[in-house]
């Protein structure tokens, strides 16, 4: 990785905190826990998200208003409207927002609205909405190509970092393999590899890496036993009424009880785990 200047671990204690709002951070003893729907689709969806979950140790929302899909005539997102339903509910709740970001020009408005913008695994190599985020004052969560090696990975972040943004959090959501039971395999190695190669803090996200939801929990264990700073889990009130990633969506019962399992493997690997975040305020006008 000789290439990567700003994102090399330059020692063995070399790591990066990194600030989601002024409350939730990424990157130190504490580990992220990230919880949502894949697709916002209504105000009543995310404030009981908020709700329930804040209460469990969920630190941060993640729900797509912008989706990008295999096919033409599938559910693309809410679009704007669906980013004034996640500025209500991170103001109401003091939850920090976590949504994809597309295209250079839909930058401004997501800044405008959400914490952390997201930049999703087909355009992992989209060097010109790279270089366009690397000019912003805000966390981007990097999720890694379908089919992209470790120095890919490493490379579109430094991307991001060599245009001013240093503020980038690597995510391994599954490549592509030969065996379909799985949607994707979840790369364990490139988490330990990454944590050795980069300062930056690395999370896994477990449903889309299994694509079934009865495998979400044991992946997410496994990805925090290896060293994730983080877990980025799909959750919804009634996971199979999900407009979309139904399959791979946990209910937020199953959500809590998967936070809960992560507290002694956390203490085995010398983290901690959060307390609640939430403390809602009276719903805006």
């Amino acid at each position: 990785m000789q290439d990567a200047k700003l994102i090399a671990k330059s020692h063995d204690a070399h790591r990066s905190v990194i600030a989601l709002n002024d409350q939730v951070t990424v990157g130190g003893d504490e580990l992220l826990i990230i919880g949502g729907p894949c697709s916002v689709e209504s105000l009543e969806q995310m404030e009981t998200i908020a709700d329930r979950l804040g209460h469990q140790s969920i630190q941060a929302l993640r729900g797509g208003v912008y989706k990008p899909r295999t096919s033409p005539y599938a559910f693309q997102g809410v679009g704007e409207s669906g980013l004034a339903i996640l500025d209500r509910v991170r103001r109401r709740y003091q939850l920090p927002v976590i949504t994809e970001v597309m295209a250079i020009h839909q930058i401004e408005a997501i800044v405008a609205h959400a914490d952390v913008l997201q930049v999703g695994s087909r355009n992992m190599q989209n060097f010109d909405l790279l270089k366009a985020l690397g000019e912003i004052d805000r966390p981007v969560v990097l999720k890694r190509g379908l089919a992209a090696t470790v120095q890919e990975f490493v490379m579109a972040a430094e991307y991001i970092a060599s245009h001013g943004n240093t503020h980038v959090i690597l995510c391994e959501r599954g490549i592509r393999s030969f065996d379909n039971y799985t949607r994707n395999v979840l790369d364990l190695g490139a988490v330990v590899a990454l944590k050795q190669l980069t300062h930056l803090p690395v999370i896994a996200d477990p449903s889309h890496a299994a694509g079934k939801r009865e495998l979400v929990a044991s992946l997410a264990r496994a990805a925090i036993a290896a060293g994730a700073d983080g877990i980025m889990v799909e959750c919804h009130p009634v996971p199979d009424e999900s407009i979309s990633d139904a399959r791979q969506t946990l209910s937020l019962e199953a959500m809590a009880d998967l936070v809960n399992s992560l507290r002694p493997i956390a203490a085995a690997v010398g983290r901690t785990m959060p307390m609640s975040q939430v403390a809602a305020q009276p719903a805006i006008a």
